[in-house]
């Protein structure tokens, strides 16, 4: 679609466009998908250490639940200016050094001993992390048009309920076995091999990935004349718009609160279903790891078709919303059914499900509507105000658990939250501009 009309592609350039997006998908999704499938797994996966280093610490759920959350404060400082040194430098270099800093800094937390340690070291993993996502969201803005971009983000962020499947079960066996080798806990285990694997990613982010459309090598010039005639088609509206302008366009902030509501439910499940399945009466972690990979393994699934079906139906405010309001139902079921390991544990995969489902969807929003150094700005500062959540939500579910020894009270507000969220997508934005 351009300037808000659909592009028709003609017959006898089918196959040059199904060829050289098929080129171009293979060569970047699978090593911007294993990015994100370590990066995710170094920012939750403190969920599963919290099953030994709370007690082996002596910390409080509420030291736990800011500490997981102060992650969130590092990364909103630094979320815009990281996405605007990669949209000067590039991507290659700028997520390769992500990377790297981050997934040293997660094999350092293997040495926390206090509060304090902790708090700083999630600090500074913050810090480090902070412009990967919506970098990679701008990434793919250089190279798909806006009716390419839901299945392919989509796609991406599956790297998200397949960090959970993966990592999981890898977790649960590392603190359970490994737990004393060398005099080391399991959870000292679990920051050390889970955070190296980041480092050596990024090395390979140097090596094999490509800034733009015009450094690719591997596209022939037919290529890469058709992708830059495809994007330079694809205008939003507010194509010539600046930073300044997407930082005073009220659905901006609009959408940051929607992504607020969607992150209050994504660190609500990220870094307390390990806790949540251990409630229900399950005691082993590698147990634990087993059954918490079952809603990631059924939210993988749910996240691809509701993104095919959104981009095929061009319509994308319903499918976002759906979901959501799916997830806020699977939340108030868990906590109905905290006691039952079967019930809850079907509770939280619907949660899981429509949560997850939910997130590729938005950023169809945002990269809809924003372009340019607009886009650049102001997705990284609707990422940035959004995941501030995820310092809200888990600080909050551990000082209400210390409060009232249930986190029954926490998922209710979670689902409040996605509500909202679903509400204010099919209420705030309009169709037009986002249903491309």
């Amino acid at each position: 679609m351009a300037n808000g009309t659909t592009v028709r592609i003609k017959p006898d350039s089918m196959a040059l466009d199904e060829r050289t997006y098929a080129k171009v998908t293979w060569r970047l999704l699978p090593l911007l998908f294993l990015c994100y499938i370590v990066a995710y797994l170094d920012r939750v996966n403190v969920g599963f250490a919290k099953l030994q280093m709370l007690s082996d610490l002596q910390f409080s759920e509420t030291v736990y639940g800011l500490g997981a959350g102060i992650f969130f404060i590092g990364y909103f400082f630094f979320e815009v200016p990281s996405n605007l040194i990669l949209h000067r430098v590039g991507a290659r270099r700028w997520i390769a050094r992500i990377m790297i800093t981050w997934g040293l800094i997660s094999s350092a937390m293997m040495f926390v001993t206090t509060p304090t340690m902790f708090y700083v070291m999630r600090f500074l993993l913050g810090i480090a992390e902070a412009g990967f996502f919506p970098g990679i969201i701008l990434y793919l803005t250089y190279w798909y048009p806006s009716h390419r971009r839901g299945r392919i983000t989509s796609l991406f962020m599956t790297a998200v309920p397949l960090a959970g499947v993966i990592g999981s079960p890898i977790s649960g066996w590392i603190m359970e076995r490994l737990s004393g080798v060398h005099g080391w806990a399991g959870w000292q285990w679990l920051f050390l091999l889970e955070g190296l694997p980041s480092v050596l990613v990024g090395l390979l982010v140097l090596v094999y990935l490509e800034d733009d459309i015009k450094t690719a090598k591997w596209l022939t010039d037919a290529e890469k004349t058709y992708l830059a005639g495809q994007i330079r088609d694809d205008k939003a509206p507010e194509c010539n718009h600046s930073l300044g302008d997407a930082m005073r366009d009220p659905k901006v902030w609009i959408l940051s609160l929607v992504y607020f509501g969607v992150v209050m439910g994504l660190y609500g499940i990220g870094f307390w279903l390990p806790t949540l399945v251990k409630a229900t009466g399950v005691k082993s972690a590698l147990d634990i790891g087993l059954l918490s990979a079952i809603p990631y393994a059924v939210a993988t699934v749910a996240m691809v078709l509701v993104g095919r079906s959104a981009d095929a139906r061009r319509e994308r405010r319903w499918h976002f919303a759906i979901p959501c309001v799916l997830g806020a139902v699977g939340l108030l079921m868990s906590a109905a059914y905290a006691s039952s390991t079967q019930l809850a544990l079907m509770s939280l995969t619907l949660a899981c499900a429509g949560i997850i489902t939910a997130l590729p969807l938005f950023w169809s929003f945002p990269t809809a509507i924003l372009t340019g150094t607009a886009a650049a700005g102001g997705i990284a500062w609707i990422n940035s105000l959004g995941n501030l959540a995820g310092f809200v939500s888990p600080y909050m579910v551990g000082y209400v658990k210390d409060l009232t020894q249930s986190t029954n009270a926490g998922m209710y507000a979670l689902a409040t939250s996605l509500l909202v969220s679903a509400l204010l997508v099919l209420l705030c934005i309009p169709a037009r501009l986002v249903n491309r």
